[in-house]
């Protein structure tokens, strides 16, 4: 497959604390090449749902414009959208199909209609099904078999994983969009996008469970065998950690969230008992000194509730001690310190930090291999995967020739610039680098220098 051939697909994560816009299309080499990439705040999403559709559909411009900005070439016209919540459930089923004509061998079209007979399955009024998930296939006698395409026999079933969310919910994510001026080109389960973009096949088969915490939920895949055997959207994220410290310490929310990313720790023993932090006093109130213990107390009290949850759906399952791959730790709560430490205590496995570099090409920027972008770099490979399937029409208006935008890469791509560059702090290298998208960085350069600085605050930490 060449570049120029390879559709262009956008993937869509509309957050709880952002919105996030990303384009992609695969190289020569399998790997992801990012051709736009944007972000804006969330307003209009609670808990992983579109409640407020105006402002979210104000973010997803802001978000889109950025992208657009980051790449004027782009042509945006349908998106692969994430869908979380706990609203989000998933039943087990089991289904078979007596063949028609048993003497020839399976065919793709015969396990398509199989899966498609699936989504006929009852489930509760005002739910409807987002995935059908085949887990293992069996012919006849033989079972365990994971891609019966070839084989003979006269009955082929599977095992299916099942995943259903509120009708009215899924509704509000497709109008938010459709009133963006896009076309959803399908809906995916987040954790199993934040999961296909962390993860190798080689944990897949070792067994490993994906923990992707967002800013309102936190979502759970578990995959053994090469197998997704379970999934769990957990209603808890970042944003009920940063009301538990405007809560318990009374400070105000910025400052919560402030204090949460600069000096928060998942693990009280770890910090100084004699360590804090003075917050201003408001209308001339005098300053607040906060202990730094307290602080980590809180943090490790939510993030203990989330890794409880963890611990009993693989229990539900009987995976809990058979994980060889561990927990992976992704999405933007993942980058608490001492987070690996408590999860490995909590739950008994080994944990690490997922990014989503593990298909992306090597020349970004490192603000693309955040772990807050797997669901949305996970979007776009899901596309690819449906592209290389054939399971979706794509536009042939997308292969066309585009190249990874100048402020998209890494700066060591210009050697020209590298001397000049060396000495200059981040923020100002950043905007040196992308001088020729005046109007985005008019536009977007405080919060994007903001951005950065707090990336420089976590790396300090």
């Amino acid at each position: 497959m060449s570049t120029q051939e390879a559709p262009i697909i956008v993937g869509l994560d509309i957050g709880t604390t952002k919105i996030a816009a990303i384009a992609g299309r695969k190289n020569e080499y399998g790997k992801l090449e990012i051709l736009g990439f944007g972000r804006a705040n969330s307003n209009g999403v609670q808990h992983g749902q579109v409640l407020n559709i105006d402002q979210t559909i104000k973010a997803i411009q802001q978000a889109l414009t950025a992208c657009y900005d980051s790449n004027p070439d782009l042509e945006i016209k349908e998106v692969y959208v994430g869908v979380a919540g706990h609203h989000i459930k998933s039943l087990q089923t089991r289904g078979d199909m007596v063949r028609q004509t048993s003497d020839t061998e399976i065919n793709h079209a015969e396990i398509e209609m199989l899966i498609e007979n699936q989504r006929k399955t009852f489930i509760p009024a005002g739910d409807q099904i987002i995935e059908v998930i085949p887990q293992d296939f069996h012919v006849d006698n033989f079972q365990n078999i994971k891609d019966p395409v070839g084989f003979n026999g006269v009955k082929v079933g599977a095992n299916f994983h099942i995943i259903t969310g509120d009708r009215n919910a899924i509704r509000n994510i497709n109008r938010a969009v459709e009133r963006s001026h896009l076309k959803v080109k399908d809906l995916v389960l987040q954790p199993l996008a934040s999961a296909a973009a962390v993860m190798s096949d080689v944990d897949m088969e070792a067994g490993v469970a994906i923990l992707d915490i967002g800013g309102g939920t936190s979502d759970l895949a578990v995959f053994y065998d090469g197998i997704l055997k379970h999934t769990a959207v957990i209603p808890f994220g970042g944003e009920n950690i940063t009301n538990d410290i405007r809560m318990g310490l009374g400070v105000l929310k910025g400052q919560a969230e402030a204090m949460k990313v600069q000096f928060g720790s998942a693990l009280a023993e770890e910090t100084k008992a004699n360590a804090f932090i003075t917050i201003p006093g408001l209308k001339g109130m005098p300053a607040k000194e906060i202990s730094v213990k307290n602080l980590a107390n809180i943090i490790q009290a939510r993030m203990s509730e989330i890794l409880d949850f963890v611990t009993y759906h693989l229990k539900q399952i009987g995976l809990d001690k058979m994980l060889n791959g561990g927990i992976i730790l992704t999405g933007g709560g993942s980058q608490l310190k001492h987070l690996i430490q408590l999860t490995e205590y909590t739950t008994g496995l080994n944990a690490r930090i997922g990014l989503p570099n593990e298909h992306l090409a090597a020349n970004h920027v490192d603000e693309l291999k955040k772990p807050m972008y797997a669901t949305c770099i996970g979007l776009i490979l899901k596309g690819y995967n449906d592209y290389e399937h054939n399971k979706k029409d794509f536009d042939d208006s997308f292969a066309r020739t585009t190249e990874v935008p100048r402020g998209l890469k890494k700066e060591e791509d210009f050697a020209p610039q590298k001397e000049q560059l060396a000495a200059e702090p981040v923020a100002v290298d950043v905007a040196q680098r992308k001088k020729g998208l005046n109007s985005f960085w008019d536009k977007f350069k405080d919060s994007i220098i903001d951005l950065f600085k707090e990336e420089g605050d976590r790396e300090m930490k």
